[in-house]
């Protein structure tokens, strides 16, 4: 059994190597531009209104009030973290977070310089986490589109992950929660709720670039054989409109069913939905958003 999941991982590990060298030059790009725009926002927004939203960075932001410098702060934490992720995630995990790990805080450095000369005069708090949420969601989702890291606190989520066998949105609940809570010991509640604010318009944002936004809807219809071919046919006549045939059985009545998956336009969705019920009344389906269609899939 060892042997067979030993050649398992080693094929594994290869599909993996592989992908990572496709278009190493644009992943690269992406990891610098990500770092530049993360960098700025930090400097112009987070830094600048004290907002202590995640990550090495946020506590970064609590110790400069004691005369720290924000990029020697994390360039430190990130070099010790990278020792620690090496013996504790292995080489192949540290690898895709070095660079970032060193990168980052040189930008920080840079774009600090930059920064002080910009001014946005009375601008309101709300618009200030917004425009920060957004710039370093954006960032981020550059970042991890590359398939790379800024390191930092990536490393102690993926070590709880690991040894606590706790699931990553999870462990980076509880770090960015402590870590936005560590604000509250120099910045007042009002702040500290406009970093768990930041923290989430991040992630959303950093959601929308690695995913993009969904221009089809994925519906799963489930029809019993009289209706499968009216509902087949009217799929079929709707434009743009993919559909895959698939045989089932119902789980609790066993009862031979027909799966549909049927790859929708967005702008169709609701003819799709309406038809279906006007077809059979107890259709049962179930819609998801699809980021991503294959040309196959559309022509099928």
């Amino acid at each position: 059994m060892r042997l067979i999941n030993y050649f398992r991982k080693k094929k594994v590990d290869s599909i993996v190597e592989l992908v990572n060298r496709k278009n190493v030059g644009k992943r690269y790009a992406m990891l610098i531009l990500g770092c530049l725009i993360v960098a700025f926002s930090f400097n112009m927004f987070f830094l600048k209104y004290n907002i202590v939203c995640f990550g090495v960075s946020g506590i970064s932001i609590v110790v400069s009030k004691f005369g720290i410098n924000p990029s020697l702060f994390i360039l430190v934490v990130n070099i010790l973290l990278m020792i620690l992720a090496y013996f504790t995630l292995g080489l192949d995990n540290t690898k895709n977070q070095l660079v970032g790990a060193l990168l980052y805080p040189v930008f920080v450095e840079i774009t600090s310089k930059i920064t002080d000369y910009i001014n946005l005069g009375n601008v309101e708090m709300l618009v200030i986490a917004i425009l920060g949420g957004v710039f370093a969601g954006i960032g981020y989702g550059l970042i991890y589109k590359s398939n790379f890291s800024t390191g930092g606190t990536d490393v102690i989520i993926g070590i709880i992950c690991k040894y606590l066998k706790m699931s990553m949105g999870n462990a980076g609940l509880i770090v960015n929660g402590i870590i936005v809570m560590i604000g509250k010991l120099v910045f007042p509640w009002s702040t500290v709720l406009y970093g768990i604010f930041v923290s989430y318009l991040i992630s959303v944002f950093t959601d929308k670039v690695l995913l993009g936004i969904s221009k089809s809807k994925a519906f799963y219809i489930v029809c019993d054989k009289e209706h499968d071919d009216k509902i087949r046919d009217f799929l079929i006549s709707v434009p743009g409109v993919g559909t895959t045939v698939i045989d089932a059985e119902g789980g609790y009545s066993s009862n031979s069913e027909t799966l549909l998956l049927a790859v929708v336009p967005t702008r169709d969705y609701f003819i799709v939905k309406e038809g279906l019920k006007e077809i059979d009344s107890n259709v049962f389906f179930l819609v998801c958003d699809s980021y991503e269609v294959s040309e196959k899939e559309i022509l099928s």
